[in-house]
Order: C-alpha cells, then sequence, then structure tokens
C-alpha cells in the first residue's frame, strides 16, 4: 500500500523519535518497570497522542492509517511506550463512536492536548472476554449514577485521568444491559488497585480498579442507557488495528535486530546469514511482517471510508489484521531469538524482550480465538 507525502513525512518523524528517545530507555523502562513518563511527555509536545483526534477538539485531525503508522513506529523500538496510544486511543473510542458534542468537547480536549491519558475498564475477574457477565453495576439516583464493582488488568489505570467503565445498568439483560459511564480521576468511590507483576509490557501500568458506591452525573453516560455494547463493538473495531500496529511494530523491530545480528555474527569462517538456514527464517519473517502490515493497513483504510458504523467488510478487516499481526509478531520475536542463539535468551539484546512483549497483542482487545468466531459469522452473515 503506497502512503502519501504526508504519511511518509509521519513515519519519518516518528521513528526519528523514538530512535534518538525512545529506544535507549526501552531496556531500562523493561528492568525497573517503570512508566515512561518523559516518554510519553514527549509524544504530547509532539501531538502525537491526540493525532487522530478531530482538529475540532484540539487533536492533529490525521487519518486512522497515520494513527497507525505513529503507533507501529513507537512498538518498533519500545512496546511500553505504544501501549500509552493504544490505550488511549481504545479510551476515546465510545465517545468517538457516540459521545454527545458536550461530552467530547469536555473529554477529548485534555487528552488530545495530553493534559491526559484514558483508560478503559471493562474486564473483571469473572468476565474476559464474556462481556455479558460483569457483575459491576451503575443504579440510577437522580441526576446520577451510583456505580458498584471491581475491574483488573486495567492498563493506563493510575496514570489515567479519565477512563471508560462499563458497567450493567440492567442486570437481568446480559450484553442488553450494559452501559458506558465517563469517570474522571479522583471521583470519591474510585480507587486503584495493586499493580500486576507481567511477563511483557513491564513499562505499562495495569492494575486493579474498585468501584464503591461511585458517584458519576448521568450526562457522563456515552450513548444510550442498555446500549453500551452497541457503543463497545464500535469503539473495537476502531481500536483493533491499533493493536495490530503495535505487533506489527514489535515483529519489524525484532526482525530488523535479527537481520543485523546475522549479517555480524561470524561462525564457521563466515557471517550467518550466509548460510541457507539461516536466510529461510529471515525470509519468512519478512514475508509475514510485509502481509501483517498490508491486512493492518487496509482496516485502517476502510474504517475511513465507512466513518462511525463500520460494515461486515471493515470489522472483519479489523479482526482480520489483529489477529494475522499479533500471530506473526509472535512467531517472528521467537524466530529472533532463535537467530540469536545464547545471546537471544540473555536481556543484553533486544529480541528476549519483545518476544515477551509480543504475547500480550494475542490476548488484549479480543483474544485471537474470540475475533476467529466474530469473522467466521461475519462470512456466514451476521444475524
Amino acid at each position: 500500500m503506497l502512503l502519501t507525502d504526508e504519511q511518509l513525512m509521519i513515519r519519518q518523524v516518528v521513528r526519528s523519535l523514538a530512535e534518538k528517545e525512545f529506544k535507549p530507555r526501552a531496556a531500562e523502562i523493561d528492568h525497573t518497570e517503570k512508566f515512561p513518563h518523559e516518554n510519553v511527555k514527549l509524544l504530547a509536545e509532539q501531538g502525537l497522542i491526540g493525532v487522530d483526534i478531530p482538529v475540532e477538539y484540539g487533536g492533529g485531525g490525521a487519518d486512522s492509517l497515520s494513527h497507525l503508522i505513529v503507533i507501529e513506529e513507537v512498538a518498533r523500538v519500545c512496546a511500553s511506550t505504544s501501549v500509552v496510544l493504544t490505550t488511549t486511543g481504545l479510551a476515546v473510542g465510545p465517545l468517538l463512536a457516540a459521545g454527545t458534542e458536550e461530552q467530547k468537547q469536555k473529554f477529548l480536549t485534555p487528552i488530545a492536548s495530553g493534559a491526559c491519558l484514558g483508560a478503559f475498564a471493562i474486564t473483571e475477574p469473572s468476565a474476559g472476554s464474556d462481556n455479558s457477565a460483569m457483575r459491576t453495576t451503575a443504579v440510577r439516583d437522580g441526576d446520577s449514577f451510583v456505580i458498584n464493582g471491581s475491574k483488573i488488568f486495567i492498563t493506563n489505570a493510575g496514570e489515567a485521568g479519565l477512563m471508560s467503565v462499563i458497567a450493567k445498568t440492567n442486570k437481568e439483560a446480559g450484553y442488553k444491559g450494559i452501559s458506558v459511564f465517563m469517570v474522571e480521576q479522583g471521583t470519591p468511590g474510585l480507587t486503584i488497585g495493586k499493580k500486576e507483576d507481567k511477563l511483557g509490557m513491564r513499562g505499562s501500568e495495569t492494575r486493579e480498579v474498585v468501584l464503591e458506591d461511585c458517584r458519576v452525573p448521568a450526562e457522563n453516560m456515552i450513548g444510550e442507557e442498555n446500549k453500551g455494547f452497541y457503543v463497545l463493538m464500535e469503539s473495537f473495531n476502531h481500536s483493533r488495528p491499533g493493536v495490530g500496529a503495535q505487533a506489527l511494530g514489535i515483529a519489524q523491530g525484532a526482525f530488523e535486530a535479527a537481520l543485523q545480528y546475522a549479517k555480524e555474527r561470524v561462525q564457521f569462517g563466515q557471517p550467518i546469514v550466509n548460510f541457507q538456514a539461516i536466510q529461510m527464517m529471515l525470509a519468512d519473517m519478512a514475508i509475514q511482517i510485509e502481509a501483517a502490515r498490508q491486512l493492518v493497513y487496509h482496516s485502517a483504510v476502510l474504517l475511513d471510508r465507512d466513518g462511525k458504523k463500520a460494515s461486515s467488510e471493515t470489522i472483519q478487516a479489523a479482526a482480520m489484521g489483529k489477529v494475522f499481526a499479533s500471530d506473526t509478531a509472535m512467531k517472528v520475536t521467537v524466530d529472533a531469538v532463535q537467530v540469536f542463539g545464547g545471546y537471544g535468551y540473555v536481556r543484553e539484546y533486544p529480541v528476549e524482550r519483545m518476544m515477551r512483549d509480543a504475547k500480550i497483542t494475542q490476548i488484549w482487545e479480543g483474544t485471537n480465538q474470540i475475533l476467529r468466531t466474530i469473522i467466521a459469522k461475519e462470512l456466514a452473515g451476521r444475524q
């Protein structure tokens, strides 16, 4: 897919920033598990956190593909930093899909400027892929909703100034009783719990969130009451390509490291890149990455074509891109470690970190198994 001059310029700007500022810090961020505040500040200064938010709300107004390019280039050197972009994008998804003009002005503007980050609180101890099983409730009380429940594995929690919280406003209606609320940091009853000790993305904040009689203004509900499931699905259609781009960036970074190492590593009197076994591995890696890139980029083009309401073709493309890119990231990073041999297994080199970071891309924003069922249903003609 050919990029426009503007998209190529964005890629050049972000790659330069990532190489100069993010790459040297990536290993330390992973080792210390510290949130990359310096990187986030730089992203905000460059207008990259809200690059795809409409200009009327302070964003860059860029198209979906430009947004994916930003994520890809950051993930190529530091996946933990790229999580800030993907998660904030997911958090504002409901606003872009179903928010009122007043809600967009209030909540999108500070995110677009980088004044605050976003989080998305949906997963619970008993409700992961099955959203209808969630137990968090929101009960109307005058001009407010009182929210009670707990969420787990919430990315950016503790750092986010704004959180999209998913709760049941009708406990008996399953997925047809779900609503979406914007909850601001510091709201009484909102508590941020323990930080998770994770396999990868170790510089990303992942925490428990507890809501105890958390009172939220009724005007903070996004979309109609009990229609939150449809807002969620539309949000995921727009956010899944971002995870695909994240996985793509991780795979690209690992491939480049493996290729460079193969040119430098000498065995049996010559660089190992001369050996056919290594050549076949590198060729397969390059093929898979390029195929993933075409799928992910194509989904972005379709999203911009469709606007707020994704077509069946776009739903499939978004899911396919995320599945294929994340599966590719896992395979490519494992193969990159293999090319490095014993050196790939130690933290002196980046590929072991990339391998650990890649795994979560197969899990979040819909596991790849769930997404395959979505693809199959769209192919069969969803009722």
